[in-house]
């Protein structure tokens, strides 16, 4: 079973990959592509997210049918944030985005079982810093992207909310609906 689990930032991403994981150790966590990063600046660009996307594809094309692996962020996830930087008018690359990351989230996606989304709602709040007006653009673009079923290869796609334990419970059911652990 080969899960990603995507989110604008802020969303419990790692808090519901940390809970998955607790709860099934069998499993291997991939974390978010931004802590492989060498050199990541503060400020978030097209460039950061192209690399990201590039680190969370090529991960998941690494990963046969019947592995057990968990993914914090999937190629979607940064599609959706360029897309957000284009809606919100801070691409730095015109003509939107460029044809390779797209082919390239296609093929990773052909390599995902289940997609857990985590909308934006509830009671997280983030502070000025952390660019809420990109945050809710990337909320926005992310759930448009994730019905795209040409972008989804097969993956079977979940909108989790709730508290951690409502959305493990929602992940889980999942799982077992998908005839996994």
């Amino acid at each position: 079973m080969r899960i990603v689990v995507s989110g604008t930032h802020a969303s419990g991403k790692s808090t519901l990959v940390g809970d998955f994981s607790a709860a099934h150790p069998e499993f291997e966590v991939l974390p978010d592509p931004y802590e492989l990063l060498d050199e990541a600046g503060d400020e978030p660009d097209a460039g950061l997210f192209l690399a990201q996307l590039g680190i969370s594809a090529r991960r998941l094309l690494e990963f046969d049918p019947g592995a057990k692996v968990i993914a914090e962020r999937g190629p979607l996830d940064f599609l959706a944030y360029l897309t957000a930087l284009d809606e919100l008018g801070r691409a730095s690359r015109p003509g939107g985005h460029p044809p390779r990351a797209v082919d390239l989230t296609v093929a990773a996606m052909a390599h995902v079982d289940l997609l857990v989304l985590l909308p934006l709602g509830g009671d997280i709040r983030v502070p000025e810093d952390e660019d809420p007006e990109l945050r809710e653009a990337m909320d926005d673009a992310l759930l448009e992207l994730s019905d795209d079923p040409d972008l989804l290869g097969g993956a079977r796609v979940i909108e989790v909310t709730g508290d951690g334990g409502a959305r493990l419970a929602q992940v889980e059911t999942a799982i077992a609906d998908l005839g996994g652990c």
